[in-house]
């Protein structure tokens, strides 16, 4: 209909009518009726009625002129047929025609407002089919007429019996409706001439009409062949316009005039009717002529001069008409009938003009009388007072009632959407009766037969389509969306309709949105995920009651059971709310539920391969493919690394790869199908493979997170191969397809990294990966129909070597990197851009770590050689490069924690490197070498880095604390090595020793041992090492050096401070006791070494006392190792052990025995050396009390411990309780201070 839709405006109705001119409405016509609707008060009771112009194609109104008395109405006037400024164009063809209304015309009125089809209107229809329906209880004419449902609209055409079956008789088509209604309704069918009574009606209407826009009274008449001419070209095409029945997508075209026309006299012929022959839609056909053109739309085209939406009561009606309004002076909106003075107004004729004035919302009737076309006198009559005219006095509530009943009626029969419905009222009957013509077609011919299938598909499609566009609330729709496109696409010959077919099923996967949270559940929609219509036929209401049950009962007729429902008398029609319970149409089947992402992405492949399969069929080289049967199973096989070069071999692809990127944004299109870029099936095609390499990346993105690596990797080379696909179809790049494809890759590069770390369940993704679907089988194959789909191949083989898997997974990562590179799209998406990064330095730290640990094991292995291999040089320079690399992009993001994380991986590598030096030399010659300094110091410089990497702990303490760890165990490391194979040959002791102490302090810096962590032990036992070695060394100088009283005395204070801080520590520690003991005795030994020194009695007892309360402090050790060893033993503490008692595989049982003999041995030499230097004769004259008991405790205790070790068949555990004892008696009674 073109454009000239006045969306929401409420305009008042137009003037005379013209076909032709399409016009808006005028703002400014204030002498047309108000558009806000009208209320009409009719006998007390009040009938709602409101409609507002939606549309209108007439000319400004003409006035009409009153004729004068005597007119010859039989006589035509001069402009009779003829074109007029006042009428338009198309005057001549729709003023004073009472055509019939054409079998698609709901469907044309539809197309054309497809907003309000499916949600706001109940009822698309002519007005003359409305005004059928509402008369049926007064009428004894027959009804036919066609209903179709879409949404909760129903769509109303009449469905003309005789010329139905005439085309029947002469096509052969619809043999199968008339059998069946000849056998069920009308045995003796015969067609039914019009009467000359119906074309003289017709003739004089038209000329008054003419009379009327002409202002003229006086007849003006023609020469009389030319009028004959003119007569029968009236009568011919005012029938032919609108009774023709069309085959499927053909209008008829218009009948010529007759020459050879008979005499004025003689009764006119009977139009013409166009008979097509069945035939189907072009194989190509162009989407935007096929939908979007009104007029177009294979002739299915809205010519109404008005569509009004007329609100009677609740019921919501789009109605198209073509009644003549005219205007002007002091009646600025009438409709002007002429009628028989001899025949009164009755009941339906009071009806029908009292619904057209309240349709197109006009206030007042003109009624012309006259006697055997003499025009006799005028009357004018209000809408409102038409009811109570005299002879046709008929109740308004009624018809309310009628046509509620009539609505509820349809709605719950005509269920489902797609079918073809009949309501038939045979002439004289009462009885009403719906029938499901699709049914009965689908029963016993093709279901193609029906004309009404392609109209219907188009409207389901188009309605669809625009609720598709909707984004603001179609979620919401996307049940009724579904439903509509399943009942298109059940409808239409895929051979004969591949386009819509297509483009319905990329709808209906386009319904899915792929990357929704997997609670796709929403409120909005029920749960109901079982039909594919909008509902069941088990679900089908029955009425509440057995009052509302007007349906087929056992009673009726066996014949009868064939329609779908009945009203068995016109009359309960009347009768008010009669069907009141199912009134409302039900809603729309909800959206299925999809309880998994896999179940969701399976339902849009299954679209996709639908419409893939449409498009193919199309394409017309098909014959010059290379042969693939789609049910042979497309092999993914991996291939061994060997056969494809190594890491040298994939370099290539890479290369090849973005060489082909980068062809791509200079566009070009090969396909092998022979697709002409541009055509609809190239459009199609590109969309169809663009939506199936999402649903593939879905999939693998969904088993990727259960774990199902080899299911990831088979699902991500679909996609791969799909977008593979488009890039060979596709023209002109985009750069959101380019984003897919950079997120395609970082994915298989995840994967392939998570099945290099997974290698030890390589069978079970391997049988996963070589699985296929016949479905994935058949999108192959369409695939192949257009590209050898190995474009990723590098990326997608699952490789059994582990270096190469991790190489894959890398170059997936650089890959989708430089795609990002193209197009700008690494600023567009900053988020993605940061991600592939990271999986970038992530990566590289893998292969990094792996070529280190290669490294290291081959060290581990090297035995013989004192030398570096070449291949561990090589080794470090491929782990070194990773690490570097690594580093680079995570600093390149701002990382700082991954960054740190690589540096320490670095200074891991330094030490590695470190350590495969220090293997040269005999184990007893051996010195710390220059090379491992050399590294060494490199490690240090990277940890250093790392830590100001991250700047402080806050930034991340979990990798500050593993940090500086491992910085302290380098140092501690290096100062270790020095001190055990000090480089004599190159430094001095007093070089070496300092350079050791200076290492060992600054591990003791790194060594965190007061924040509560699991690594605090750790770190304590390390610190607790450290003051050891140190005071070990501080020791062993003061032993050996002479002179330097100065440097004596410091070395024997340190030495003194890092014995304590050691001792401490270890006693913090509970599972250290042989370390604890071990450091004890230094010190005892310590303090040996200076009473050995020492003159005086005093000094020597002072030393003495010291040695002796340290051992006093060896107490705790010994019950640590008494613990372990009951634990161990698993016995009661005071049980007496058996001699297999001894065995205790915890504890080092050499290490303790051999410090348990030596602490006996230091204890009773400590003790004798007391007890001589307290004995009378080494004292000072006098009498020390406390001296005495000191003595006598000693001797005791000295006597005991000698008696205990002289029993060699002492158990550990009991020496050990002799000791604790002992040790107990000594801390109690000892005076030595």
């Amino acid at each position: 209909m073109g454009d000239s839709k006045e969306a929401g405006a409420e305009a008042p109705p137009a003037g005379a009518t013209a076909r032709g001119g399409l016009s808006l409405l005028s703002q400014g016509e204030a002498e047309e009726p108000s558009a806000q609707g009208s209320a009409l008060f009719l006998g007390g009771s009040e009938v709602k009625s409101r409609a507002v112009v939606k549309y209108s194609s007439a000319p400004p109104r003409a006035a009409f002129a009153r004729l004068e008395e005597k007119t010859d109405l039989k006589l035509p006037p001069a402009n009779w047929l003829r074109e007029s400024a006042k009428l338009g164009p198309a005057g001549t063809t729709i003023l004073g025609t009472s055509k019939k209304s054409k079998p698609f015309s709901s469907f044309g009125m539809a197309y054309d407002f497809i907003d309000s089809v499916g949600n706001d209107v109940d009822v698309v229809s002519d007005s003359e089919n409305i005004k059928k329906l509402l008369k049926i209880p007064y009428s004894k004419s027959h009804v036919s007429m066609a209903v179709h449902r879409v949404g909760r609209t129903l769509l109303l055409d009449e469905l003309d019996i005789q010329e139905l079956f005439m085309r029947s008789s002469q096509t052969g088509d619809w043999t199968w409706l008339k059998e069946f209604y000849q056998r069920l309704i009308d045995q003796k069918w015969q067609r039914k001439k019009k009467s000359k009574e119906h074309w003289y009606q017709k003739a004089i209407l038209s000329k008054f009409l003419y009379y009327s826009i002409n202002g003229d009274g006086a007849a003006q008449p023609v020469p009389s062949a030319a009028e004959q001419r003119e007569s029968s070209s009236s009568d011919q095409t005012g029938d032919s316009d609108g009774a023709s029945w069309p085959a499927p997508f053909e209008m008829p075209s218009p009948v010529s005039e007759d020459p050879s026309a008979s005499s004025q006299g003689s009764e006119p012929l009977e139009p013409s009717y166009i008979v097509g022959h069945l035939a189907s839609a072009p194989k190509e056909q162009n989407l935007t002529t096929l939908f979007n053109d009104g007029e177009n739309s294979q002739g299915l085209k809205n010519d109404f001069v008005r569509n009004i939406l007329w609100t009677f009561e609740d019921i919501h009606m789009l109605v198209g008409s073509n009644m003549p309004i005219f205007g002007g002076g002091r009646y600025p909106a009438v409709s002007l009938r002429l009628r028989d003075n001899n025949k009164p107004i009755n009941v339906l004729t009071g009806i029908d003009y009292w619904l057209d004035n309240l349709i197109c919302n006009v206030p007042e009737l003109v009624m012309c009388f006259h006697v055997n076309g003499i025009v006799q006198k005028y009357e004018m009559i209000k809408t409102e007072e038409i009811p109570n005219l005299e002879n046709s006095n008929f109740s308004t509530k009624v018809i309310k009632d009628i046509a509620q009943n009539i609505l509820s009626f349809l709605k719950s029969n005509c269920t489902k959407e797609g079918h073809t419905y009949w309501l038939f009222k045979a002439s004289g009957s009462d009885i009403v009766k719906l029938y499901d013509l699709t049914t009965l077609c689908e029963e016993t011919e093709d279901k193609y037969q029906n004309p009404f299938t392609m109209p219907v598909a188009i409207l389901l499609y188009k309605v669809a389509c625009n609720m598709m566009m909707k984004k603001n609330q179609n979620k919401k729709h996307y049940g009724t969306i579904r439903t509509l496109l399943l009942n298109c696409v059940k409808l239409l010959d895929k051979s004969r309709h591949p386009q819509i077919i297509a483009s319905a099923n990329y709808m209906l996967s386009e319904l899915f949105q792929l990357d929704e949270p997997k609670k796709e559940e929403s409120s909005e929609s029920p749960l109901n995920e079982n039909s594919d219509e909008s509902y069941s036929e088990e679900e089908e209401e029955m009425p509440d009651s057995d009052e509302n049950g007007s349906y087929c009962t056992s009673s009726d007729p066996p014949d009868d059971n064939k329609a779908v429902a009945i009203i068995k008398s016109v009359g309960e029609l009347s009768v008010p709310e009669k069907y009141k319970s199912i009134h409302q149409i039900r809603p729309s089947c909800a959206f299925p539920v999809c309880h998994d992402t896999e179940e969701r992405c399976r339902l849009v492949l299954s679209y996709v391969l639908e419409g893939l399969k449409s498009v193919d069929s199309s394409i017309k080289k098909e014959s010059d493919l290379p042969a693939a049967d789609p049910s042979t199973p497309i092999p993914l096989k991996y291939e061994d690394e060997s056969a494809r070069g190594g890491p040298e071999g994939l370099e290539k692809q890479m290369a090849l790869f973005l060489d082909k990127m980068g062809s791509l944004q200079k566009g070009s299109c090969s396909s092998q199908s022979g697709m002409t870029p541009g055509s609809w099936q190239h459009k199609m095609k590109l969309q169809l493979i663009l939506k199936s390499s999402k649903a593939y990346y879905v999939l693998s993105d969904a088993a990727m997170s259960l774990q199902k690596y080899g299911r990831a990797l088979r699902y991500i080379k679909l996609a791969l191969q799909s977008h593979d696909t488009y890039c060979c179809l596709c023209t002109n790049m985009l750069s959101e397809v380019l984003l897919f494809l950079s997120q395609y890759l970082t994915l298989c590069g995840d994967i392939q990294l998570m099945l290099a770390q997974n290698a030890n369940n390589r069978a079970a993704h391997l049988e996963e990966f070589n699985y296929q679907t016949k479905e994935d089988q058949e999108i192959l194959h369409s695939l192949h129909r257009e590209s050898s789909c190995q474009g990723f191949a590098w990326a997608t083989d699952l490789s059994t070597d582990l270096e190469s898997q991790l190489s894959v997974s890398c170059k997936c990562y650089e890959a989708a990197n430089e795609i990002l590179q193209f197009s700008d799209l690494k600023s567009q998406n900053p988020e993605h851009y940061v991600q592939v990064l990271k999986r970038m330095g992530n990566i590289r730290n893998e292969i990094g770590v792996f070529y280190m640990n290669q490294a290291a094991a081959l060290q581990s292995e090297r035995v013989v050689s004192k030398s570096v291999s070449t291949a561990e040089q090589q080794l470090w320079k491929k782990s070194f490069s990773c690490f570097e690399k690594g580093i680079h992009n995570f600093e390149s993001i701002d990382d700082a924690t991954n960054a740190a994380l690589l540096l320490c991986n670095t200074g891991r590598l330094m030490r590695i490197c470190a350590q495969a030096h220090c293997g040269a030399g005999d184990e007893f010659k051996r010195e710390f070498s220059p090379e491992e300094g050399l590294y060494y110091n490199k490690a240090v410089d990277y940890y250093l880095k790392a830590l100001r990497s991250l700047g402080t702990r806050d930034r991340h303490p979990a990798v500050w604390d593993s940090v500086n760890w491992e910085l302290s165990t380098t140092y501690f490391t290096m100062a270790t090595l020095q001190q055990d194979y000090a480089p004599l040959s190159r430094k001095a002791q007093e070089q070496i020793e300092k350079e050791v102490s200076e290492a060992m302090m600054k591990s003791l810096k790194y060594c965190d041992v007061d924040s509560a962590s699991a690594r605090q032990p750790l770190c304590q036992y390390r610190a607790a090492t450290i003051h050891h070695r140190l005071a070990s060394m501080y020791h062993s100088c003061l032993r050996n050096q002479v002179g330097d009283e100065y440097l004596r005395k410091q070395h024997r204070v340190l030495a003194d401070l890092h014995y304590g801080q050691a001792g401490g520590l270890f006693q913090l520690l509970k599972d250290t006791p042989c370390e604890l003991l071990r450091v004890q005795l230094e010190r005892v030994a310590f303090a040996e070494f200076q009473m050995s020194g020492q003159n005086s009695n005093v000094g020597k007892l002072k030393t003495l006392s010291g040695a002796l309360d340290i051992m006093v402090r060896t107490k705790h050790a010994f019950q640590l190792i008494r613990k372990e060893l009951v634990e161990e033993l698993g016995q009661p503490e005071r049980e007496e052990p058996t001699p297999v008692a001894d065995a205790t595989p915890g504890l080092n049982r050499e290490e303790v025995l051999k410090l348990l003999s030596i602490f006996e041995s230091r204890l009773a030499f400590l003790l004798l050396q007391s007890i001589k230097l307290l004995s009378p004769t080494k004292r000072k004259a006098g009498n020390n009390v406390e001296e005495d008991v000191a003595l006598k405790t000693n001797k005791h205790i000295y006597s005991q411990l000698l008696r205990a070790t002289a029993n060699k068949n002492t158990s550990l555990l009991e020496r050990i309780d002799v000791l604790v004892h002992l040790l107990d008696q000594l801390a109690r009674g000892s005076a030595v201070q």
